[in-house]
């Protein structure tokens, strides 16, 4: 089984990578949100210990890029910040568990095998809601019978909605899941994008696939939620 280990100190890397390699694990580590978010999605890493604490990107931006694309690999959050506040984030965000440090070598060992145990859902392919199908490999989207021809960015986007069909996700939550880093009050991106994918995606006539729920974001219309 192979372990990826992201961080930044070197002290704190060694100590966790010896240990691992002693218990039978196959161990690679890296230093930076970036690397975490490239080599995890470079395939062939079993689970991710991951830092929050990072000098380019912090742990919770690796892991929402991470888990646009790849929401089966599991990731263990390591930090020092022990409030429930950053737990319960990097749990929103896809962690599969959270350990503050400094944490018991034993425990954190116990966890690793524990999240390993559980069978792994097969990953999906091709995302589809009601006559919205979303082909992951081809980069294609297609309505009812056309296609549509969508940017990186739209795609990314409608691709988070997708995965989180009939929730009602916040502009931070998306700009997050989708851009990668903190919620900026001012910013009106994610607006802006969905306005995009609105104009591509409904036809004349049609009501929103993308609904805006007053005082909490937008929510992709599931079908229970307007009748997809």
């Amino acid at each position: 089984m192979r372990v990826l280990v992201v961080e930044d100190e070197a002290r704190v890397a060694s100590f966790i990578a010896k240990g691992l390699e002693g218990a039978g694990f196959s161990v690679e580590v890296v230093g930076t949100g970036c690397e975490a978010v490239a080599r995890t999605l470079e395939g062939g890493v079993d689970i991710v210990l991951l830092d929050v604490g990072l000098p380019d990107i912090d742990g919770f931006s690796a892991l929402a890029e991470i888990r646009v694309v790849d929401q089966a690999t599991p990731v263990i959050m390591l930090t020092a910040r022990g409030d429930v506040g950053s737990r319960v984030r990097g749990l929103e965000l896809g962690a599969d568990d959270y350990l503050p440090k400094p944490f018991d070598f034993d425990e954190l060992l116990a966890r690793i095998r524990a999240r390993l145990r559980q069978p792994r859902q097969p990953e999906a392919f091709v995302l589809q809601s009601g006559d919205l199908q979303l082909d992951l490999r081809a980069r294609r989207a297609r309505r009812a019978d056309r296609t549509v021809d969508l940017t990186s960015r739209e795609f990314t986007l409608l691709e988070y909605l997708l995965r989180h069909e009939g929730q009602v996700l916040s502009r931070a939550q998306i700009l997050n899941g989708v851009w990668g880093y903190d919620f900026d009050p001012g910013s009106n991106v994610v607006d802006v994008y969905v306005g995009y994918l609105r104009s591509k995606l409904d036809g004349d006539g049609e009501d929103s696939i993308v609904e805006t729920v007053r005082g909490g974001g937008y929510r992709l219309r599931g079908r229970g939620a307007g009748g997809l």
